[in-house]
């Protein structure tokens, strides 16, 4: 796994899932180490939704502890970080580690293959991004269906990244499906590095609109999401959020003792 190639990382307990105390230069930083030096892993991206969803699935609880790291997207695990010292520790999100990546491997001639989205939203992806980074090598796409893929689909996915090679597998799915699809393929795809973005597919190509920078700096982003996409996300954010503050006090007050396993 990719602890043994990597640059010196600290880590956060949040509810007993390992989140790296990161900013994005470090995480672009340790993918690059990664590629150079071969290593197989995946990294996951994850705010309070993932935290909590893996109190009641103890497997995801496992996948996150055992990526290559998990970085903090969302001020609620940052913010428990800089409480426990990490002052140095910021958000890195999907769309901004993507962004920074895409950016930094231009330029290294880091190879990228685009799994997720829904049917040509891979493809106008990759024309958005070459477009923006000159010389970005996209070797393939791949939009698959909502439901798992069949005996030959996988075998056919197998097979063209196997020949295709890539430096880097983006993966577009939702929370918790996209963390369980990467740590199932890891070690049977040809690819150095997985990393699960969720939503920045579509922030990417403007399927989705970011909140204004100001709502960003306010930490009132979920408050901009949940009226964009209320029927998705109101799960989320009147639990999934209240149930973290709680957990999390609990934790820092001592109430309650979460082990990284």
């Amino acid at each position: 796994m990719a602890q043994q190639d990597s640059i010196s990382i600290e880590i956060v307990n949040v509810l007993g899932v390992r989140i790296a105390a990161i900013n994005i230069d470090k995480a672009v930083a340790q993918i690059s180490k990664w590629i150079e030096s071969n290593t197989r892993t995946y990294i996951c991206v994850t705010g309070a939704h993932g935290v909590i969803e893996s109190q009641s699935d103890l497997n995801l609880k496992k996948i996150h502890n055992l990526a290559g790291m998990c970085v903090p997207d969302g001020m609620p695990t940052v913010l428990v970080g800089k409480y426990l010292g990490h002052k140095d520790m910021e958000r890195v999100r999907g769309f901004d580690l993507m962004d920074k990546t895409v950016e930094y491997s231009a330029a290294k001639g880091y190879t990228h293959f685009f799994y997720g989205g829904k049917e040509g939203t891979p493809e106008l992806l990759k024309d958005k991004l070459q477009e923006r980074f000159p010389g970005l090598k996209v070797v393939g796409t791949y939009s698959p269906p909502f439901r798992p893929l069949n005996e030959n689909e996988e075998n056919e996915l197998k097979d063209k990244i196997e020949s295709l090679a890539p430096d880097i597998i983006w993966v577009g799915l939702s929370t918790p499906k996209q963390e369980k699809w990467m740590a199932a393929h890891l070690g049977q795809l040809n690819a150095k590095v997985m990393i699960g973005v969720g939503a920045a597919f579509d922030f990417h190509t403007g399927q989705l609109k970011e909140a204004p920078e100001w709502i960003q700096k306010i930490s009132l982003e979920w408050f901009y999401r949940l009226l964009v996409e209320p029927r998705r996300l109101w799960r989320r954010y009147f639990y999934i959020v209240p149930a973290f503050l709680f957990l999390i006090f609990c934790q820092l007050a001592g109430l309650k003792k979460y082990n990284l396993e």
